[in-house]
């Protein structure tokens, strides 16, 4: 492309380019970049004071950033001279880095940027990762939008699914920080956040260590009745308590059996009697009734698309939230979630259409007579919305909301005491859907498509 045709791409030239630079630029890994002074300070106040302050950098043609290495500062000169990088040069090993830089720069935009591209990453299965490195690079505080994201991300996993090293100690103390006693999302009974804390903490003293406490506290599903108790307590406990000491302050005992305290978690000798005390006094003074309780809302893992019933080419992932059809699925396909809505209340669930497949389906069915190889909105037995706008029973179709596409976020209401279901689309509500005034008494969340979609099923709520 010649130059004089696109900004963006005229600007692109200046980048790390020696020949119109005239300041270098140290980074961590001793590699040098180059910039120009008056761009940068014109982009950036932190690059103005750093430049133009009358100190030894305002004449020197160096300046020095010891703590950002150079393939991050060449995403932040990017962006400094052009407004703009590529979404792939933000990878899950530069994330944390690259938005702690933006940071630093106070580069707001760009801040925004690396926030829209985690969301897709937490989907994936890396979070715990991603939480155990920003908890050491960034400030530990409650208003941190950037790690609080991460953090849904990680409560929403069940800890006994997530091995041993990927989550680090500081990670997890400020996982278990942000949920104690919150009313957010928690996939863990509080059992097994004690499990996990306290073999995460025998590792960092010794193998060990490590292996006796493996052995010594089993799983929920292990848990026998009645529970086999433990008669000593293991090597290097003091040590081990010393490590587990951070972490136990934001575990709540008090969730915990009983039973399972006095013969599982007291003779191991690493929680101080003053926890273990309060925790048996809460359920003396409460009307806890002494079950193995989760903190915050409990996530139900039912909220996930089921392998057993759906399309045989369709393909589920991140952790069975997402399902697409690949490429050569041509005609719609159906899966429906696992958990079913039955009973009373009213169920809430959030279906996102990632991509539209044009139309997309959304909505419920019944158990009954359901060909997943092959749908079609003239079933009988399945109640959906279309992204077109109407809604389909039987092959009847009605006009209910605006159509919606690539992004849109759907609520479903399904209310099983009145038998009725409505839709939220965009944060707009709408009132129920006429003609859906009798819906069977078993219900699960449905979606259908084709290629090129995919479609996500996320948290919910029951009244």
């Amino acid at each position: 492309m010649a130059r004089g045709c696109s900004l963006e791409q005229d600007l692109k030239l200046l980048v790390n380019n020696p020949k119109y630079s005239d300041i270098e630029i140290l980074c961590e890994d001793e590699k040098k970049l180059y910039g120009c002074r008056a761009i940068l300070a014109a982009r950036s106040e932190v690059f103005d004071k750093l430049l133009y302050n009358g100190m030894k950098e305002s004449y020197e043609n160096q300046i020095s950033f010891p703590t950002i290495n150079s393939f991050v500062m060449e995403i932040v000169l990017e962006y400094t001279y052009t407004g703009s990088i590529k979404e792939e040069s933000i990878t899950n090993n530069n994330l944390i880095e690259a938005f702690c830089a933006a940071e630093y720069f106070h580069l707001s935009d760009l801040q925004d940027f690396i926030m829209k591209i985690i969301k897709n990453k937490l989907e994936t299965d890396y979070s715990p990762e991603l939480l155990s490195k920003a908890a050491e690079l960034m400030p530990l505080t409650e208003d941190n939008a950037f790690l609080n994201l991460l953090v849904e991300a990680v409560a929403i996993i069940p800890l006994n699914t997530i091995e041993f090293g990927r989550l680090s100690t500081t990670g997890l103390k400020y996982l278990l920080y942000c949920t104690h006693k919150k009313e957010k999302f928690f996939a863990t009974p509080e059992y097994e956040v004690f499990r996990y804390s306290a073999i995460l903490a025998a590792k960092q003293v010794s193998d060990n260590a490590f292996q006796a406490l493996t052995q010594q506290l089993p799983s929920l599903e292990q848990i026998e009745n009645p529970i086999q108790g433990i008669n000593e307590s293991i090597t290097d406990n003091q040590t081990v308590a010393e490590e587990l000491d951070p972490l136990a302050k934001f575990i709540d005992f008090s969730q915990i059996k009983g039973r399972i305290l006095t013969n599982i978690i007291e003779p191991l000798k690493i929680i101080s009697t003053e926890i273990i005390f309060n925790a048996y006094r809460q359920k003396v003074t409460s009307l806890n009734n002494d079950i193995n309780g989760t903190r915050g809302i409990p996530y139900d893992f039912d909220y996930v698309w089921d392998s057993s019933a759906c399309g045989s080419k369709l393909i589920i992932e991140n952790n069975k939230k997402v399902v697409s059809a690949p490429n050569g699925v041509n005609s719609y396909q159906g899966i429906k979630a696992k958990v079913a809505l039955e009973d009373n209340g009213i169920f809430e669930f959030d279906f996102v259409i990632e991509k539209d497949c044009k139309p997309a389906w959304v909505g419920v069915c019944s158990s009954e007579h359901i060909n997943f190889e092959t749908m079609s909105k003239a079933q009988s037995t399945i109640w959906v919305l279309s992204s077109t706008g109407y809604c389909f029973n039987s092959g009847k179709g009605s006009n209910y909301c605006q159509p919606f596409g690539n992004g849109a976020k759907v609520i479903a209401h399904v209310d099983m005491n009145k038998r009725t279901c409505a839709f939220t689309v965009n944060g707009k509500r709408y009132p129920v859907v006429s003609g859906w005034n009798n819906l069977p008494s078993k219900l699960y969340p449905l979606v259908t498509l084709r290629h090129p979609g995919r479609y996500r099923i996320q948290f919910y709520h029951r009244k």
